[in-house]
């Protein structure tokens, strides 16, 4: 939902703010006066293509700047020059980044630039929203049934690939697997040999270096005697200072780690191998591991890996004819399943849809359009074109006469016949679609009276589950909003002509639905707007 939009030399306007209302927002205005710059300003934030145009005379650029609920903050600059500069978050962009983001949340209706309604591929998406409690299940299972199809389907040019390597190839896939094998090399054991070798190397180094530690630790004169006998003596008068008895109490522990010390060395020095075959052997053993990681590396990990990749190469080859006929199997029972649920998801769409052309059709007759109605065709595309989104391809046509022809809504020619078809759309779509605000221009287009009221009634309802903002130039459309922006021109001191967007509160806001309903602020077209305003809070 936009919160603000900030509009700095866009066309006429030299600088202002906008907050639109979470429900239904107008602006209204002489014509002229440049209601059509709000347009504007959205579509350069949403990111369509700028025009230089745009740009207010004598300014080096346009700017706009629009905060969206969910703390979203997008900004576009539009020099002279032709440059754009675009922001999200405070993070620099591309339009096309701007356009990806913020397009889906905003809907224009009055040209065919940017309505989402109007594009076939989303009519699809559209339809299962809207029909969600019937098609769900269907679409579930045609979902499941994809993706087993594409699995299969991998597998078997996969499998394919693997039998149709060269033999070659297979040939040199097998003697390298049994030079590997042949040394059958463990996880870590190149880490773990390594360790190994620096005490095998210098064991008698290691010997001699224990045997003088352990001397001093326990031979003749021993730590452990010297600390014993400090100990006791620094015992015996602890009692009569009592900082000797924590003194005491360190000796104690210091023997302790000194035992502890001279028994782990005593056990290495038991442990050591002075044999130089041991030591041969481990370092034979680091060569060969060596020489694998050179061919197959560079890790002992990749070479292990490479054995498994290898061995189940050799398999698959070994056994090409049975697995590629279990895989085709597979294949074709996948296929089945999923064309069994294709066909059965096509003929609930095919129901879905009828209903939502009959609510469609009433959508556009509750707006006086009596002689207009809905089709959305559902065809049933050959399987080589089913898609992870469904078996059919769905678009909603739209005939505005019993004379007429059905065509694709894209083709209707009248900006202010697709305000209105679109608001039908909207209003039996719900929350189907994605988009939060929807924005109307020429609605009002060649409709008035009762008609008007029917479509202001319909914005005002719309409103409840959108935002809703319209560009209007009736009065009977203009009163069931909830914010009222006044669009006017005026002169400045300089000469130059400026746009302004001003927000009215009750008191003005009768005075512009008057002036809308006669031309001018008179007392009788006040009181004609009080009527409507009455009217329209029924």
């Amino acid at each position: 939902m936009l919160e603000e939009l900030h509009i700095r030399d866009v066309a006429l306007i030299r600088d202002t703010w906008i907050e639109p209302s979470p429900g239904f927002t107008v602006f209204t205005g002489e014509t002229g006066a440049g209601k059509t710059v709000l347009l504007n300003a959205l579509k350069l934030i949403i990111g369509e293509r700028g025009d230089l145009s745009l740009i207010r005379h004598g300014a080096d650029a346009a700017r706009i700047e629009a905060q969206f609920s969910g703390d979203i903050l997008a900004t576009r600059r539009l020099g002279v020059n032709g440059r754009n500069r675009c922001t999200l978050n405070d993070e620099l962009v591309t339009v096309g980044r701007l356009a990806e983001a913020l397009g889906p949340l905003i809907d224009l209706h009055g040209q065919h630039d940017h309505q989402a309604l109007l594009r076939p591929a989303t009519h699809g998406a559209l339809l299962d929203a809207w029909g969600s409690s019937q098609l769900d299940a269907f679409k579930a299972s045609y979902t499941e049934a994809f993706d087993r199809y594409a699995h299969a389907q991998s597998h078997l040019e996969e499998l394919v690939a693997t039998i149709e390597k060269s033999s070659e190839e297979i040939e040199a896939g097998r003697i390298a697997l049994a030079d590997i094998e042949q040394i059958d090399p463990q996880p870590q054991e190149d880490e773990q040999l390594s360790d190994i070798l620096p005490v095998l190397q210098h064991a008698g180094e290691l010997d001699e270096a224990i045997a003088v530690a352990l001397n001093a630790l326990r031979g003749e004169q021993a730590v452990l005697d010297l600390l014993a006998k400090a100990r006791d003596a620094i015992s015996a008068v602890s009692s009569y200072d009592r900082r000797l008895c924590a003194i005491s109490d360190s000796l104690q522990r210091a023997a302790i780690e000194v035992d502890e010390a001279s028994i782990a060395l005593r056990d290495i020095r038991d442990g050591l191998e002075h044999d130089g075959q041991r030591l041969d052997q481990v370092l034979d053993r680091l060569g060969a591991l060596d020489g694998l990681k050179k061919r197959f590396g560079p890790t002992l990990e990749r070479v292990i890996e490479r054995r498994t990749y290898l061995k189940g190469l050799l398999e698959v080859t070994e056994d090409s004819d049975q697995q590629r006929a279990d895989a085709q199997t597979l294949l074709a029972v996948s296929k089945e399943a999923l064309e069994k649920a294709a066909h059965a998801l096509h003929e609930a769409r095919v129901a879905a849809a009828h209903e939502l052309s009959k609510e469609l059709r009433a959508g556009v007759v509750s707006l006086d359009m009596v002689d207009a109605s809905f089709d959305i065709a559902c065809e049933l595309l050959p399987f080589e074109r089913f898609n992870a989104s469904g078996p059919d391809r769905i678009e909603i046509h739209y005939r505005p006469s019993q004379n007429s022809t059905f065509r694709s809504l894209s083709k209707i020619a009248s900006g202010g016949e697709i305000s209105r078809v679109m608001l039908a759309l909207k209003g039996v779509l719900g929350d189907a679609d994605d988009a939060q605000t929807l924005v109307f221009d020429e609605i009002d287009a060649g409709i008035g009276g009762a008609t008007a009221t029917l479509v202001g009634r319909r914005l005002a309802h719309l409103a409840r589950t959108h935002q809703v903002i319209v560009v209007t130039h009736l009065a009977q459309v203009a009163v069931f909003a909830d914010t009222h922006y006044i669009v006017e021109k005026s002169s400045t001191p300089s000469g130059d002509v400026e746009t302004s967007v001003a927000r009215v509160d009750e008191h003005q806001r009768v005075d512009e639905i008057a002036r809308m309903l006669a031309g001018a602020v008179t007392d009788t077209a006040r009181e004609h707007a009080r009527e409507l305003f009455e009217n329209a809070s029924v």
